[in-house]
């Protein structure tokens, strides 16, 4: 393997920038990690009408699943879509309405 003093400037330069880039981008996952149980702990509000026959959901409750990002929501709906049969457990089967 080269040795580092070894490198010609501009590989070096774009090694740094890379390697910033991967820093950059973890510090970022990081936050948006820490973020996700904020964003789901704000649909409380949205609790009463995830029951069959519950009324349209509320103002707040569509203001709240809009303020959730995308990767959040998805991420939780496939871990929710795996609890079955991480608990041993059948998978639910649900009819398309």
């Amino acid at each position: 393997m080269a040795s580092l003093k070894h490198l010609n400037p501009a590989t070096a330069l774009l090694l740094a920038i890379v390697l910033a880039l991967a820093v950059v981008q973890t510090q970022v996952s990081v936050a948006q990690a820490q973020a996700c149980p904020v964003q789901l702990s704000n649909l409380n509000v949205c609790a009463p009408f995830v029951m069959p026959g519950a009324a349209a959901p509320s103002s707040e409750c569509c203001s709240a699943l809009q303020s959730v990002q995308h990767d959040c929501l998805c991420s939780t709906v496939q871990i929710t879509a795996r609890l079955p049969s991480l608990c041993n457990l059948p998978p639910v089967g649900c009819s398309t309405v």
